[in-house]
């Protein structure tokens, strides 16, 4: 098993590169899903929350990323459809194509912790994993296919 990843950083746009530098060994897939879930933060939340980014695997494969930040109000909503000409809106619905699930945990005064996981494909990337999340974690909002 790879040793977990965490990033410990304020949520700013500048900071999303960065992120998806540090994860550059966990694939293009995970590289996506951590960089809109921490943009989330920036645009729901704001410039210079607290963010978590915690990345690990498992001996079976399996890839959990972990985005946490101290609001447990803010919940990520997948959007049914977004037009054409709109330029945000499609940050969860590409999470949720990548992943097969993914969905939103709360700790004891930690806010809330938004999940997804996904297993190793060829070549490094990362297709939708088919099987359970870690350990005291709740799905409570997202896609769970259990």
């Amino acid at each position: 098993m790879r040793p977990a990843t965490t990033l410990e950083l304020l949520a700013t746009p500048a900071e999303v590169s960065g992120v998806r530098r540090a994860l550059r060994a966990y694939g293009d897939d995970v590289q996506l899903c951590a960089s809109e879930l921490v943009t989330n933060v920036v645009q729901h939340l704001g410039e210079g929350v607290p963010v978590t980014v915690r990345v690990w695997c498992d001996d079976g494969g399996r890839t959990r990323l972990e985005v946490t930040d101290p609001d447990p109000r803010a919940l990520p909503v997948l959007r049914a459809s977004v037009g054409a000409d709109e330029e945000s809106g499609r940050g969860l619905a590409l999470l949720d194509a990548l992943a097969t699930r993914w969905g939103v945990a709360y700790g004891p005064g930690r806010g809330k912790t938004v999940w997804c996981e996904l297993e190793a494909g060829p070549g490094g990337g990362a297709v939708p994993v088919a099987s359970v999340g870690g350990p005291g974690r709740a799905a409570t909002a997202g896609r769970d296919p259990r």
